[in-house]
């Protein structure tokens, strides 16, 4: 199951650069340290050098080792604005145009993963997600034969058998109302998301109704959506459209769907809408006492994630390993 211990044994054979977009603030810096104590990932911190040394020195943090660039003072500025010109031909972007968006932060530390100068960003401590992923979508671009940018996250806890139980939830973040289709989407790359996490996936469509016990173009979307996934992966254990309790409860599923493999024994919940994921991760984190990583932003061609702006340095430590692994 679920632990950190793999992921950092698995950069340590393979180190990684990653990029943190806010690199004076206190809970980077805090995070960057204890990375770079550790020695199996390098940071690099978008920002004034000065800014970010003092920041560093007067909240107590050892950043040696780190590298710290300015979009100011890049010295490979021209190569990156020429390649963004070009990535966003399109829209008849100007270089006057790049060069000052790419004096901000978000656009900066996307281009040095474009580059190859790291290998994944870290990002929205101060910022929202939009402003992460807006940039992710004009420059990283969505993987051949994927349609959007989707989240998942990943909620472990300990349990009594002393491992963690580990669950996925999907799209708590990124889609306001996915369609069909995009479910079916969401619900493959949460899948191979959630096997990084070793969790064996089975998939519950989650609704108000359990297979068809209500009705509505809600509950049809559900249920669409999950036989939509059988079909595509049928090696997939999928089920659709499910109460959360028939989802989780056996005693509940013997009762609503007794035949169904994976009613009361789903790990993975695809939800209707952001409003019932987003609701639903929260639930689980406060109540649930589950710890939440995430939004693991999925689909896009390089490994690029988003903070809360209430998070904390050890949730920036963690999110860190998570997205350096993806890579």
């Amino acid at each position: 199951m679920f632990g950190f211990g793999d992921m950092i044994e698995i950069l340590k054979k393979n180190p990684k650069r990653i990029v943190f977009t806010e690199g004076s603030d206190a809970r980077i810096l805090e995070a960057a340290s204890r990375l770079l104590a550790s020695n199996f990932l390098t940071p690099i911190l978008v920002g004034s050098v000065e800014q970010v040394e003092k920041a560093a020195e007067e909240s107590g943090y050892n950043i040696r080792g780190a590298q710290i660039i300015d979009p100011l003072h890049y010295d490979r500025i021209d190569e990156m604005v020429e390649l963004f010109c070009e990535l966003r031909k399109s829209k008849g972007v100007t270089e006057e145009q790049a060069r000052g968006i790419l004096s901000q932060a978000n656009y900066f530390g996307t281009m040095l993963v474009k580059m190859g100068v790291a290998d994944a960003l870290l990002g929205g401590a101060t910022y929202s997600t939009a402003d992460t992923v807006r940039p992710a979508l004009q420059l990283i671009k969505t993987k051949p034969g994927y349609n959007i940018v989707s989240s998942c996250f990943i909620l472990v806890r300990p349990a009594a058998t002393g491992e963690n139980e580990v669950l996925a939830m999907a799209d708590c973040a990124i889609n306001i109302r996915p369609t069909e289709d995009e479910l079916v989407e969401i619900a493959g790359v949460t899948s191979e998301c959630a096997k990084i996490f070793g969790i064996d996936p089975k998939l519950a469509f989650l609704s108000y109704s359990t297979l068809g016990s209500g009705k509505g173009e809600d509950v049809e979307k559900m249920r669409n959506a999950a036989q939509k996934t059988r079909l595509k992966y049928p090696g997939l254990p999928v089920e659709g459209e499910l109460q959360f309790d028939a989802a989780v409860s056996p005693r509940v599923a013997r009762t609503k769907c007794p035949d169904s493999p994976v009613a009361g024994h789903a790990n993975v919940f695809i939800f209707p809408d952001i409003n019932a994921g987003n609701i639903g991760y929260k639930i689980a984190q406060r109540l649930g006492n589950f710890d939440a990583y995430g939004p693991i932003l999925l689909g896009l061609n390089a490994p690029i994630n988003d903070l809360s702006r209430g998070c904390n340095a050890l949730e920036v430590y963690s999110m860190a390993i998570i997205t350096a692994a993806l890579a």
